[in-house]
């Protein structure tokens, strides 16, 4: 069985191997800064009931998308496979936020964004999911990625008609630092101000949940297992099925198959089908205080 998820060799051409990242290697000692990484695409509502970022942002993406494409996947050298498997994730902040975020212990962070503050993301350091060590194809079983964030208070919002919010998701690399998870190519999330999920979509994303309220814990899980056709020798039994699923407070809300996107009226799935590495991401707009947890010990949910 070959050492590499068999999808991704066919959706990245020659010429994409120059943008790929450097090794990992001592990342403690650089770590990549977001505002170098370039833009990512567009999709369900035209516009989000409760807050928009700008044109300008979003056609920067769109043209950064158009000629960048994702990191070939990598294979990660034990130690940092290692620090991945104990959840020792830590943040990127974008140049865009005006703020701080910290690890304030093993796989928790606590962060908050200024007043006013425009859109960003706030990444980890480490892939959350390495398709050479982490695919159901290499691993001949499920994997699962989840975190979760609580939310402490919510301020002014970017513009005094736009409210201020949160947001959890995923994303694969590059992706654009001044855009929240979901809105491009390569990123899905889940947002608190509207309760709407975006899977490579810049429009008004697709309705989903209830806005998510100061003091709940929210969280957000890929599961990546292989299709049922596996053996029936189509093209399509090499592509993993991916769910995604939805968390309050403790409990299962929710979810949704990742393929239910692939349609004309969606920005596709480009990067979330568990052929690129993917990293966690939280999206910050306006005032927000806010924790996370990337450590199974300190979850609300419970896996079963």
């Amino acid at each position: 069985m070959s050492d590499l998820p068999p999808s991704y060799e066919a959706s990245q051409s020659s010429q994409n191997a120059s943008v790929n990242p450097p090794p990992y290697h001592n990342w403690q000692e650089a770590v990549p800064d977001t505002a170098t990484f370039p833009p990512p695409p567009i999709a369900g509502y035209l516009i989000s009931g409760t807050g928009n970022a700008s044109e300008d942002d979003a056609q920067r993406a769109h043209d950064f998308c158009d000629s960048v494409p994702l990191w070939l996947p990598t294979q990660p050298s034990p130690a940092v496979y290692n620090d991945v498997q104990v959840h020792d994730f830590r943040p990127v902040q974008p140049t865009e936020l005006h703020g701080h975020v910290s690890a304030v212990a093993r796989g928790h962070w606590r962060g908050h964004s200024a007043d006013g503050n425009g859109d960003c993301v706030v990444l980890t350091q480490l892939p959350m999911y390495f398709p050479a060590a982490d695919s159901p194809f290499v691993r001949e079983q499920k994997k699962t990625i989840y975190f979760e964030v609580k939310i402490l208070a919510l301020r002014a919002g970017p513009t005094p008609q736009d409210c201020s919010g949160i947001s959890i998701g995923f994303a694969a690399q590059p992706y654009p630092s001044w855009r929240s998870p979901g809105w491009e190519r390569g990123g899905l999330g889940v947002f608190s101000d509207d309760g709407c999920r975006f899977v490579n979509d810049s429009f008004g994303g697709r309705d989903f949940t209830t806005a998510f309220k100061v003091g709940e814990t929210v969280g957000l899980g890929m599961e990546f297992e292989l299709p049922e056709n596996i053996c029936s020798g189509e093209k399509q039994s090499k592509r993993c099925k991916v769910h995604i699923f939805f968390t309050r407070n403790g409990r299962r809300s929710g979810g949704w198959d990742l393929h239910e996107e692939v349609d004309a009226d969606s920005g596709g799935v480009e990067g979330l089908e568990g052929d690129y590495d993917l990293y966690g991401a939280i999206g910050l707009f306006g005032g927000v205080d806010f924790e996370s947890c990337f450590e199974p010990a300190g979850w609300l949910w419970k896996p079963e």
